[in-house]
């Protein structure tokens, strides 16, 4: 395909070049391919290379490319599904989780956590952090925040620490009774603990999940996970939790 000059449209240039680069996506390219650098696009479609960021951010945004390190802008495999549902109430760390621990701390939590909890600000909580990987990928990282009166005997339990006393904390959440979760949804950016972690670079978009459960009338826990946006979409439905799947097998799309 020859060079691409734009024509006058009434949308801002960027957003049009964004509809331009997506077919070229779909017809040049396939999943995990390299893009041209930014003078080269710049030059084919006959815009400032200003005008391209926009764009190329804009199709990171919704998941068509990705940024990575020491590599370049690459084209995004499918988008997996994050199914939201309201159905099925779960502790963390059940049967069915696919969360992996990866280790627990005690410490203070941030504000806005200890005000959700209910706690003291200076009130240290157990932090358990988990991790989430599918087809070989990090897609998301976890914080759940648990109170030391949630898990009153954990402290006769002898666990190391890291993973099996993460896994420690979650046997012992489940021994309450669950009354309820509600779950919120945002679009934010990766911290640069969680761009690590997902293998992101900082301020990349995520999708963070935030997750209370309530138990005796109380929020007996809270949870924090961060998704990656540019591999994942929301579904609704009431199938419950937050659980990954992949769509069939296609070209970038």
């Amino acid at each position: 395909m020859g060079t691409t000059q734009l024509e006058s449209v009434p949308e801002p240039k960027y957003w049009h070049l964004k509809t331009v680069l997506s077919e070229a996506l779909d017809s040049e390219f396939t999943v995990g391919e390299i893009l041209p650098n930014e003078r080269e696009l710049a030059a084919r479609f006959g815009v400032a290379r200003a005008t391209l960021r926009q764009a190329l951010e804009q199709l990171e945004l919704e998941g068509r490319l990705q940024r990575r390190r020491g590599v370049g802008t690459t084209v995004a495999p499918p988008r997996m599904g994050v199914a939201v549902g309201t159905g099925q109430q779960a502790w963390p760390g059940g049967g069915d989780d696919a969360w992996q621990a990866v280790d627990s701390a005690v410490a203070a939590p941030p504000a806005a956590v200890a005000a959700a909890l209910e706690t003291a600000r200076e009130e240290t909580v157990h932090i358990v952090r988990r991790s989430r990987v599918s087809q070989g990928q990090p897609v998301a990282a976890e914080l759940l925040y648990v109170p030391h009166t949630s898990v009153p005997d954990l402290s006769a339990i002898d666990a190391p620490s890291q993973a099996a006393r993460a896994r420690a904390v979650l046997r012992e959440l489940q021994r309450l009774e669950l009354d309820r979760q509600d779950r919120a949804v945002e679009l934010g950016s990766a911290r640069a603990d969680d761009a690590r972690e997902l293998d992101r670079l900082p301020g990349a978009p995520v999708l963070v999940v935030t997750t209370r459960f309530f138990a005796a009338g109380r929020t007996a826990a809270l949870s924090v996970a961060t998704y990656r946006a540019d591999t994942c979409r929301l579904t609704f439905g009431a199938s419950g939790g937050v659980e990954i799947h992949h769509g069939p097998e296609r070209r970038a799309s």
